[in-house]
């Protein structure tokens, strides 16, 4: 599991890497409101811990800019701000739950476990982009009503694109946490993608699944137009 942390205080920052590493977490820091953004655009995580007072960027401003593109990525809050005032906007901003510093390791932890448990239940149930349907727990796949077969390795990348509608992901990034596969190569990716295209969109008015040059895939609705 793979966690991004957005703390701007270094000593606090390095107190829950090291806890949560030592949790078997992986952990990425980033010490500014705008770099942890574009980390969180870029990367695939799990979990985002998220300061509110921040430098470049606050948190809300953060949270929210995720919660605009459709990001699923389960966000907690982590403050010195306790005012209900502040809790309440974190929560309209799009965070999943909030706590106040200081605070002790152990309740941290667990509020990520329970998040990131969460977001599993929660990620278990049928994706819709347009006409197409992914049921995650029957692993079955229909476009307008059309049953697709696909290989293990094809289901995996349209859950994983499906997932993430709107947002690109690279060939790394596929490579390595979709299919968590360090033999492959990003050629490999190329050629399942065409094959996962030509399954989802050959003979449709409307095509899902697009290349962003230099960047990678995406599968998006026809109506978005913001990739």
């Amino acid at each position: 599991m793979r966690i991004l942390l957005i703390e701007d205080e270094r000593p606090i920052a390095l107190v829950v890497r090291r806890g949560l590493e030592m949790a078997r977490y992986r952990v990425d820091v980033a010490h500014d409101g705008e770099t942890g953004l574009e980390m969180a655009r870029s990367d695939q995580y799990d979990l985002l811990i998220l300061d509110l007072m921040l430098p470049r960027r606050d948190g809300w401003s953060v949270c929210e800019a995720l919660r605009n593109e459709r990001s699923p990525l389960p966000i907690l809050m982590l403050t010195a701000r306790d005012a209900l005032d502040d809790r309440v906007r974190g929560l309209e901003t799009g965070a999943d739950d909030y706590l106040a510093k200081p605070f002790e390791f152990p309740e941290l932890l667990a509020r990520v476990r329970a998040l990131i448990r969460r977001d599993k239940v929660h990620r278990s149930r049928l994706i819709r982009v347009a006409d197409l349907e992914v049921d995650t727990v029957a692993r079955r796949v229909t476009r307008g009503g059309e049953e697709i077969a696909l290989t293990r390795r094809e289901y995996t990348l349209l859950e994983a694109l499906a997932a993430n509608e709107g947002r690109v992901l690279s060939r790394e990034t596929i490579q390595e946490r979709v299919w968590m596969d360090e033999e492959s190569y990003s050629n490999t990716v190329d050629v399942h993608v065409g094959a996962l295209r030509r399954k989802i969109d050959s003979g449709r008015d409307t095509r899902l699944i697009h290349t962003v040059h230099g960047l990678g895939y995406t599968l998006r609705r026809p109506d978005d137009s913001s990739t």
